[in-house]
């Protein structure tokens, strides 16, 4: 087993200065921390994988192709590998799951 405690996460993501942070990797899936603090922009571009992000904390708005949602504690959102998404209007601190299948590159 092998099991995470998201404080423990987050400082470790914090310490090493970076946006995200892998922290499982398998055979079939990666799954990491993504944060953006409140008004920073997302630099994402489109991914090869497919991609379920779980929105643990903060709120904004999330394009997807060309559809936009709010997302918030609890959001739970699939983008289909090669389609461009990026979070913007960042109103609070945002700090997402994802999820990659296969595991990102």
């Amino acid at each position: 087993m092998k099991a995470f405690r998201l404080d423990e996460l987050e400082a470790e993501r914090a310490a090493n200065n970076g946006a995200y942070l892998q922290f499982l990797r398998e055979r079939n899936m990666s799954v990491g921390l993504y944060a953006l603090d409140r008004g920073e922009p997302d630099p994402q571009s489109p991914h090869a994988q497919d991609e379920v992000y779980f929105v643990v904390s903060g709120r904004a708005s999330l394009t997807v192709g060309e559809e936009t949602t709010l997302v918030g504690r609890g959001s739970v959102v699939y983008v289909p590998a090669g389609v461009p998404h990026r979070f913007h209007h960042v109103t609070e601190d945002l700090r997402v799951m994802v999820v990659f299948s296969p595991p990102e590159s």
